[in-house]
């Protein structure tokens, strides 16, 4: 019982912890298995039952049982079958009969619009890798005795072989069904089990050899090689100005994609680490990616980060026209817009901030590359915020990028960004 991990996802079988005196996870609707799987490959010795109606594991969790099973996860699944979603309402589950009558199907399932009932235990059996599937029911004396016989083998191939198996159980919904508990046995034996055959669907658990359950030793000393994380020498002496300085700086970045936005974003959140301060990056992933307006976010501060989230930046950078209109008006007041102005015909409307206009691209095509704009916008920031040394940011750029041939056109297109504020 200590070693035992019971996992129950959303619905009836939600309440399992109050019935077994085990360990217990609670998983969102569908993703038993997944969890299982993990508390499995985390204490490979433990027993790691996952237990989930029909509408949780035909429905939303379909892909979830048949991945865990085609991996032969060393899990037991037990699958109740009772052909509605009993704890939601009555809705039509993937298991419902055709003509069954439920919230969803009013008139009965039909096979025009619903298709056939799904047999979960025939799909799961077609697999190379479960060991033992079986379907039972809870009906008679004779039937229960059966399922207990099929539950108790289930979990000693798990113990004793690492083996998945999975254990169907029909089972009635008296409520659902409107039906009284007698009533809804008889349904079980007469009409689910014509549909849902009783027996075994695979057993090859006599030539089954014992899966491997030792578990991968991780050290983590070995993390940054893993990653390919070198340590960063920084010269202490150069940040040490900077280690008195109290702010947030909330930067909302943007521009066309393929101009460098997330790697300007990602340079100086990583700048930032290497300062000691708190940093955040989140990309904004949409479609715009490909060729519209795509944006990042980045925190940078002296304090604890809640969330990487940029709602009204105090630093807006806009690398095209679209960026600033989309943006302009996110922007505190008293904070700063910065905005290529060889790319953007028009100045911010705004009079309650601080205006850069920059000529990003056309610098960076003085300098033989347009991709070089977001570098100059970097030199412009650090030396305008002043929260960064340009030293570290120059002897730590060959670190940051991932390009090295790049390194020493991206440091000069930082030096001219800086040139560019001290000439204003």
């Amino acid at each position: 019982r200590e070693n035992t991990v019971f996992i129950s996802p959303v619905g009836c079988s939600v309440f399992a912890y109050y019935y077994f005196k085990t360990g217990n996870i609670q998983a969102a609707h569908g993703r038993a298995p997944a969890v299982a799987v993990g508390a499995k490959r985390a204490h490979p010795e433990s027993i790691v039952i996952s237990y989930q109606g029909d509408g949780d594991l035909a429905a939303i969790g379909g892909l979830e049982i048949l991945h865990a099973a085609n991996r032969g996860e060393g899990i037991t699944v037990f699958f109740v079958n009772n052909a509605i979603y009993g704890m939601t309402g009555g809705q039509m589950a993937p298991t419902t009969l055709i003509g069954q009558k439920s919230m969803t199907t009013p008139r009965g399932r039909t096979l025009k619009n619903e298709g056939y009932p799904i047999k979960m235990s025939e799909i799961i059996a077609t697999l190379e890798a479960p060991v033992y599937v079986e379907r039972v029911m809870i009906g008679d004396a004779k039937s229960i005795r059966q399922a207990r016989k099929a539950v108790r083998k289930a979990l000693k191939l798990q113990i004793e072989k690492n083996a998945f198996c999975f254990i169907e159980v029909l089972s009635a919904c008296p409520s659902n069904l409107k039906m009284d508990p007698k009533q809804g046995v008889k349904w079980v034996q007469d009409v689910l089990q014509k549909h849902y055959p009783l027996g075994v669907k695979k057993d090859i658990s006599e030539e089954f050899e014992r899966k491997d359950v030792s578990r991968d030793n991780f050290d983590p000393s070995q993390l940054q090689n893993i990653l390919n994380i070198t340590e960063s020498k920084i010269d202490k002496g150069k940040i040490e100005q900077f280690k008195n300085n109290e702010f947030t700086h909330e930067f909302r970045i943007a521009g066309f994609g393929g101009q460098g936005v997330l790697s300007l974003g990602t340079v100086l959140s990583e700048m930032g680490m290497r300062h000691d301060y708190q940093v955040s990056w989140i990309p904004s992933y949409g479609p715009e990616m490909r060729g519209g307006t795509a944006n990042c976010s980045v925190k940078i501060s002296d304090k604890k980060i809640g969330s990487p989230l940029v709602a009204n930046p105090t630093v807006l950078i806009a690398m095209n026209g679209p960026s600033l209109d989309k943006f302009e008006n996110d922007v505190i007041s008293g904070g700063t817009i910065v905005y290529d102005s060889s790319l953007i015909d028009r100045k911010p409307i705004r009079d309650d901030v601080n205006i850069i206009p920059i000529p990003a691209t056309k610098m960076a095509d003085e300098l033989g590359t347009t991709k070089a704009a977001n570098m100059i916008i970097i030199g412009a920031l650090i030396k305008k915020l002043g929260i960064l040394s340009i030293d570290v940011v120059l002897d730590s750029l060959g670190e940051v990028m991932k390009n090295k041939k790049l390194v020493e056109l991206n440091k000069k297109a930082l030096l001219k960004g800086i040139e560019y504020i001290k000439s204003l």
